[in-house]
Order: C-alpha cells, then structure tokens, then sequence
C-alpha cells in the first residue's frame, strides 16, 4: 500500500456520518482533510476535533448543487492545505416516496445533490490532480448502484449514474494518474437512515421493526447494519492503494446485502 501521509483529501458532506467518518480515517492516515459541507458550523467542528487529535483539517462551506460554491471551496482547499489528491464525494440525502407521488421539485434536488455535486467537485477538483500527475476519486454510491428498491426512484436513478460518471473517470484520468471508484454501502445507521424508517413503515404498511428487520437487514449475512467504519475503512484502502488495478471499480460494503 502507498501511504497517503501528507496528502490533501476533500471530503464533501462530512459535517456528520459517513462522511465524518472518512474524514478521521484519512486524517488518522497522515492525509490533511478538508470538511465540506453546507452545515459551515458543523464542518469547522468536525476540523477542530481532528486538529484536536492531533491532525490537520479545515472547515470549508460547500453547497455542493451551486457551481460557485464549489469552485470557490476548492480553490479555497488548495490555497489553504497545498493542494488537492484525494477528492470524496459524499453528499447526499434521502426523500421516499412512489414514483407517482414524487414532485419534479424533490426529484430535481435528489439529482442535483447526489449527480450534479459529484460532476462539479469532480470538475473543480481534476485539473489540480492532472497538474500533479496523481489522485484518488471516491464517489459515494450505494447497494441501489447496482439493484432498485421501491419508493426511491430519484435515489436509485442517481447512484447508478455514478457509475457511469466514475467508468468515465476512470477512462479519462488514466493518463494523468488518476483513479476513480464508487463504494456502494448497504443500510448504515445513521440519521438519514433513521428518517427512512417511519417513512418506509408508513408507505409499505408494516411496522419499523418490520422495516429494519425486512427491508434494511433481512438481506446480510449477519443481521448487522453497515458501520460508518466499515465504509470509512474501505474509502481509505482504495486512496492507499498503490496501482490503477481498481479503477473504474465499485465495492459493496453491505454485509452481504447485495453481491456482485
């Protein structure tokens, strides 16, 4: 494995779980972590605890939807930490609801967090990597990359474009020495997935339990959610990874929820 100690890794919408996550992992891997996210107090926060621990991170303000934002924070990134290797794109949320109960408004904002902000940080974040001659491009996708699910049509239509966006990537950054991956988690208990558990239990008619234990564990191994470390750990094996042999990748960390 390379280590990737002093390198500067963005990570986008890690305010809080997985993403915060991924960035005490990098940050306990040598890297100096930028923390984006559109929540600015909780993103200085999240920066002051690992410069607390003993590593080097910044608070940066990014709505990931809004092209100015996005260019700014980045350049901001660059000036402030040296540069920019390593880019995680995070950001996301969850609305649930039939296709034919789904407002145009909601579908617009799911596409635009979860594939206009990938596209944008990507866009912002490359021409730093090729002029290095290196990079690491994680997007965060999810076991609905690769199968669907009911009520999450705009969810599950924007993780599989990850892919394509990441296989492009992957194409493109070849010559430059940039890779590109989606890691594809399974439920993790975190608070967007515990918004989902009444909205779930309300539009299929069982109880929350029936939906933890049906819907979001009925299909592991082990009956156990996805951890944030399991995500945060596998983010970090792809950024140390020492060859192009993974790019254009993308790895189910569900517990067996899904295979591939």
């Amino acid at each position: 494995m390379t280590p990737i100690t002093g390198q500067v890794a963005l990570v986008t919408g890690a305010a809080s779980g997985i993403g915060r996550e991924i960035a005490f992992e990098l940050a306990r891997a040598g890297a100096a972590v930028a923390i984006a996210d559109i929540n600015p107090d909780g993103a200085n926060a999240v920066a002051a605890e690992i410069e607390q621990a003993g590593g080097r991170a910044i608070g940066v303000a990014m709505d990931v939807t809004d092209e100015a934002a996005v260019n700014d924070g980045t350049a901001r990134v660059v000036e402030a930490l040296g540069g920019l290797d390593i880019l995680v794109s995070n950001a996301g949320i969850q609305i649930v609801n039939p296709i034919h109960e789904f407002s145009y408004a909601d579908w617009k904002k799911m596409l635009a967090i979860h594939l206009d902000g990938a596209f944008l940080t990507s866009r912002a974040a490359l021409p730093h990597m090729y002029a290095k001659g290196r990079g690491t491009v994680v997007y965060m996708g999810s076991v609905h990359s690769h199968q669907a699910s009911p009520l999450k049509a705009p969810y599950v239509t924007a993780k599989h474009g990850l892919l394509g966006l990441s296989r492009t990537l992957a194409k493109e950054g070849a010559k430059h020495g940039v890779r590109s991956h989606v890691v594809c988690p399974g439920f993790v208990r975190t608070p967007l997935v515990d918004r989902q558990i009444p909205e779930q239990a309300r539009e299929l008619g069982i109880s929350e339990e029936e939906v933890v234990s049906r819907v979001m564990l009925g299909n592991t191994v082990d009956g156990i959610f996805t951890t944030v470390e399991d995500v945060a750990q596998c983010v970090r094996f792809l950024a140390e990874f020492p060859t192009a042999a993974l790019t254009g990748q993308s790895f189910v960390v569900s517990h067996g929820w899904h295979m591939q």
